[in-house]
């Protein structure tokens, strides 16, 4: 598969089978998160990595709870209100690892650098059969201090991305997209 197939066969998956994702593949896909550009190379990214279960589904709750306290002024959150109150529903899609990745919030671009990493990520895990998708929810749980001391993510970082990868339970149909907006084009 090349590159052009590969953005195009790229889809956001949200049901795992319950194989584990071996040590040796999660960090193939971690190599491939540090070839991403990075402004001025200053790689400022760090890797949370979680497979524990356990931990994943106290997350999932510990975040449903963080959005629905939020849903009075958080517009998407209170889309996904019914959704966040199910007690059946796991953030994560029951994948069995979760990935973060850290930086250092105020250095100049190490969001927009860490959000490129992410994207080679997916991209690899399309490439080894796997499925990926971002979990914008996990972000605020991950983010609280308790839960950051817990992961070890130093005080003045933070969790800019989250993604989760596993086996896909099956691949979800292309989503239409709408030709590029092209706001000027300066000859």
């Amino acid at each position: 598969m090349n590159v052009l197939e590969a953005i195009q066969a790229r889809r956001a998956i949200r049901s795992y089978l319950p194989d584990p994702v071996s040590e040796q593949t999660v960090r193939q896909l971690l190599r491939a998160a540090v070839q991403a550009p990075s402004a001025m190379n200053a790689q400022p990214w760090a890797f949370v990595v979680v497979q524990d279960r356990a931990a994943l589904a106290r997350y999932s709750e510990q975040a449903k709870a963080l959005m629905l306290a939020k849903t009075t002024d958080d517009a998407k959150a209170a889309r996904y209100r019914q959704l966040l109150s199910d007690p059946g529903f796991n953030i994560f899609y029951d994948a069995g690892t979760l990935l973060a990745i850290c930086a250092d919030p105020s250095s100049a671009y190490a969001q927009a650098d860490c959000w490129l990493a992410a994207q080679n990520v997916q991209l690899a895990a399309l490439e080894l059969g796997l499925g990926s998708c971002c979990i914008g929810f996990a972000l605020g749980v991950l983010n609280e201090p308790e839960v950051k001391r817990g992961l070890a993510i130093p005080e003045r970082m933070s969790a800019i991305a989250a993604l989760i990868v596993g086996k896909p339970r099956a691949i979800a149909a292309p989503v239409p997209r709408a030709e590029p907006v092209v706001l000027s084009w300066l000859h």
